[in-house]
């Protein structure tokens, strides 16, 4: 058997450590220990990225944000299911993730971040739509942290909030469509989606293609 390797190390504003394994042509990404994702149980994000921009047409034009670049798999899901008139910004609180991309990830989706119509802004995602104008996305596709719990940063919680989610309502176009990864059922979370003016709608995801049970959610918020 192989021995995992390691490959990189970076520390969290909050103190965590986050460290980046290979082993056997995998991927993973800790923190503190635990397994924040994997290169072989992607499946809920590219379901992400299918179900964010379902209602975009190829060929036709948008604007895409997602928040949360991790291996990078909502990203390519993005670019497979839109046409070369979308747009799409990636916003990544840690810049070692971004790093690691460019530098360890090339063979998984680190070269799509030379893609011309992508575009990456290190830094946090929340305020980032809290300043940008009105209407400026047409999807917004929020994969931060562990979901409505937050895991790697403690701050990354006021996005669940009733101000951050009246953010997201706001930086979308008039019929945009918002799509909350989460690791688990938040029934209170879906309650202040609704009040901020989302129709709401939850879908199940499977680790990997092959799962035999839905383990994540997708909670799909249309505007």
């Amino acid at each position: 058997m192989k021995p995992r390797k390691r490959l990189a190390e970076a520390t969290t504003s909050d103190g965590c450590k986050l460290t980046l394994y290979e082993h056997d042509g995998a991927f993973s990404i800790l923190i503190d220990g635990l397994e924040l994702m994997h290169s072989k149980a992607t499946a809920s994000e590219a379901l992400l990225g299918e179900r964010g921009v379902a209602r975009i047409q190829k060929g036709d034009p948008g604007r895409v944000l997602i928040g949360g670049l991790g291996l990078g798999y909502t990203l390519a899901s993005v670019l497979e299911h839109t046409g070369k008139q979308v747009q799409i910004d990636v916003a990544e609180l840690i810049p070692d993730v971004i790093a690691w991309n460019h530098e360890h990830l090339q063979c998984l989706n680190g070269g799509l971040l030379q893609k011309e119509r992508v575009h990456i802004h290190k830094g946090d995602v929340t305020p980032m739509m809290k300043r940008a104008d009105p209407g400026s996305w047409d999807v917004i596709l929020l994969d931060i942290d562990n979901g409505p719990t937050a895991m790697v940063a403690k701050h990354n919680a006021s996005l669940y909030s009733a101000s951050g989610l009246e953010a997201v309502h706001r930086a979308l176009t008039p019929k945009g469509r918002a799509i909350f990864w989460s690791a688990s059922s938040d029934k209170p979370f879906a309650v202040r989606l609704r009040k901020a003016g989302f129709e709401v709608q939850v879908v199940p995801a499977m680790v990997h293609e092959h799962a035999r049970k839905m383990s994540y959610l997708l909670y799909v918020a249309d505007k």
